[in-house]
C-alpha cells in the first residue's frame, strides 16, 4: 500500500479551480468584471512563470468570501460546480483514482487553491484527504483571511509534513501527481514524482531526471 499525493488545479481537473472561481464572480456580476478579470489573469500569468506572490493572490482570492454569508457561498458554489468544475473531471482522471483506490492505497490531494473552493471537488473523485490552503473564518464567517500557512510551494511540504506526523506516515512508499513546477519542492520529496501534462518548466526537469511523464488531458506533445 502506497501513498498517493495528487494535485488538483490542472492535474486531476482539466483546468484551474482558483481561476475558474474567479472568472465565475465575475460572470455573475458579484465582483467588479473588468478589475478581477485583469487582477485574476495577472495573478495566475505570475503563478505559471513562478513569481506569484502567495500572500497578494490570497487577499484578492479571499476578499469575495468574505462578502456572502456560508449559506449564499454554498448555493454559489453548486453553481460553480455545475458550470465550470464537472466538464473539467474526466473519465482518464477518475480511472487515474480508481485504480489507486483499488490497489489500496491512502489517496491525498494537496492543492494551493483554498479549501472553500476545492473541498466539494475532492469530494467529486471520492477522495477523503485535503491539504488545502485554508481561509479564516471567525463567527461563522469567513474573514478574507488566511489561516495558518498557505499550502504552496515549500510551504505544501510543510503541511504534509505536519499531516505525516500527526497520523505516524511517512513518505517511504509515496507518489505525487502534478503539472507544475511549482511543486518541484515536493516532487523531489517522494518515491515516485509523476508530471501530469506538465508545463514547460516542469517538462524539462522531467526529461533531465528521467521521471515518467502522464497525460491525463493533453496529447503528447510532436517530437
Amino acid at each position: 500500500m502506497a501513498l498517493v499525493l495528487f494535485d488538483l488545479d490542472n492535474t486531476l481537473l482539466a483546468g484551474d479551480s482558483d481561476y475558474l472561481w474567479g472568472e465565475f464572480l465575475s460572470e455573475k456580476g458579484l465582483v467588479d468584471p473588468a478589475f478581477y478579470a485583469a487582477e485574476n489573469e495577472r495573478f495566475y500569468q505570475e503563478y505559471k512563470d513562478g513569481k506569484l506572490d502567495i500572500f497578494e493572490f490570497l487577499a484578492f482570492s479571499l476578499k469575495p468570501l468574505s462578502e456572502h454569508n456560508m449559506d449564499e457561498l454554498q448555493q454559489l458554489h453548486k453553481q460553480f460546480m455545475e458550470e465550470k468544475i464537472h466538464p473539467l473531471i474526466s473519465s482518464d482522471a477518475r480511472m487515474l483514482v480508481d485504480m489507486h483506490r483499488k490497489r489500496g492505497d491512502d489517496m491525498l490531494v494537496i492543492t494551493a487553491t483554498n479549501a472553500f473552493v476545492t473541498a466539494p471537488i475532492v469530494q467529486a473523485f471520492g477522495i477523503d484527504n485535503l491539504i488545502a490552503t485554508e481561509p479564516e473564518i471567525r463567527e461563522g464567517r469567513y474573514t478574507g483571511k488566511v489561516s495558518g500557512i498557505p499550502c504552496f510551494r515549500e510551504g505544501k511540504v510543510q503541511r504534509l509534513n505536519e499531516w505525516l506526523e500527526a497520523r505516524d506516515l511517512n513518505l517511504g512508499n509515496s507518489w505525487f501527481y502534478s503539472d507544475s513546477h511549482n511543486d518541484l519542492p515536493l516532487l523531489e520529496k517522494v518515491t515516485h514524482p509523476i508530471p501530469v501534462d506538465p508545463d514547460t518548466s516542469l517538462a524539462a526537469t522531467a526529461e533531465e531526471r528521467g521521471w515518467p511523464v502522464l497525460h491525463l488531458h493533453h496529447a503528447p506533445p510532436s517530437a
